[in-house]
């Protein structure tokens, strides 16, 4: 019985590795897309300094003023009317509308740190032009070391997003699409074991999981020289057991779906909120800090941070012992639940 459970298992997971072969649009979105997308944010965020911030000049007679602000570093002024400037603001055109006066008048929106910005700059080059002179020498250091950049913030991120992805897509539509073809119907005929099964369709995915990774990886380190400071096993591990969780979460997807329609909504109510709060493009700890209990539990965000643990500071098993055990968990209990719910048909 064993030995035919296993030929089963063998058989099942080379079926879904044929399958996905037969795809081209699956191997575009495992390979192609995440190297685009890290390719397209790269170039917009690597080695770029802090852009200007526009600011609006209501007309008037303060020439000292305009011209102070004109001359200041980090600002892009322009001199508009009233209503022109306060449509700006409106719209996020300028982060400030500045009145040239006694007093001089900012207007802003506190809630957006491009204005609180733009203020500060705006009232040091006003100051210094009124002749205030600095109490204390101030010297600084800038870095721009690999590894405190937003490309190698973005990187793993990326990767991660990349795993989540292609382990719930690619399981979901190809258990659903089966479903509809009445292969699995075939199957339990056979007779078929429910484990099997399942379990084929995740060992099917970590098929090309190495590929995937690596390609990612060295895209990052030979185009942006994005760090690889973890060891290499410590990687693979955070990796690998990722990969199985998302792959528990497809499959939990696809258990009752009928239809692609049905099993698209599901794994966008599952992908969307991580794609949003998990630390992808932005750290999670800009969310309020009632949120970031939920944050740090979602299996995206448990494998961005020890993506960047690794890659980033080269952490070990023990730093990332904490990610590893939120990932397994999900793994373990979305394959147990799929196991108890699957439907042949």
């Amino acid at each position: 019985m064993s030995d035919r459970g296993g030929g089963q298992l063998v058989q099942l997971t080379l079926w879904r590795y044929r399958e996905f072969l037969r795809e081209p649009e699956a191997i575009f979105w495992v390979f192609a897309f995440p190297i685009l997308l890290a390719l397209a944010l790269g170039v917009a965020f690597h080695s770029r300094g802090p852009q200007a911030l526009n600011v609006a000049i209501i007309e008037g007679t303060d020439l000292q003023v305009v011209a102070a602000l004109e001359g200041a570093g980090g600002l892009r002024t322009e001199v508009v009317d009233s209503g022109e400037a306060r449509r700006r603001l409106r719209t996020g055109r300028v982060a400030l509308v500045v009145v040239p006066g006694t007093p001089v008048v900012f207007t802003y929106d506190s809630t957006r740190d491009e204005s609180l910005l733009a203020r500060l700059l705006a009232a040091e080059a006003v100051q210094v032009a009124a002749g205030r002179r600095d109490v204390r020498e101030i010297r600084e250091a800038t870095v721009t070391e690999p590894g405190s950049r937003y490309i190698d913030f973005l990187i793993p991120g990326l990767l991660g997003l990349n795993i989540m992805g292609t382990g719930i897509w690619g399981i979901s539509f190809g258990t659903v699409r089966a479903r509809n073809k009445g292969l699995l119907k075939r199957m339990l005929a056979a007779p078929m074991r429910k484990g099997n099964f399942l379990a084929a369709q995740v060992f099917a995915r970590l098929a090309f999981l190495g590929l995937e990774v690596v390609a990612v990886l060295l895209f990052g380190a030979l185009v942006f020289h994005v760090p690889i400071r973890g060891s290499f096993l410590v990687l693979a591990l955070i990796v690998l057991v990722g990969a199985m969780a998302f792959a528990g979460l497809g499959l939990l997807v696809a258990s009752r779906a009928q239809t692609i329609e049905g099993v698209s909504g599901l794994m966008n109510l599952v992908m969307v909120p991580m794609w949003i709060l998990s630390g992808v493009f932005f750290s999670w700890s800009h969310f309020p800090d009632g949120m970031q209990p939920f944050i740090r539990v979602l299996p995206l965000t448990a494998l961005n941070d020890g993506l960047r643990a690794v890659l980033l500071d080269g952490a070990g098993v023990t730093a990332i012992a904490g990610f590893v055990a939120v990932l397994a968990t999900w793994g373990v209990a979305s394959f147990a639940i799929s196991l108890k719910i699957f439907r042949w048909s």
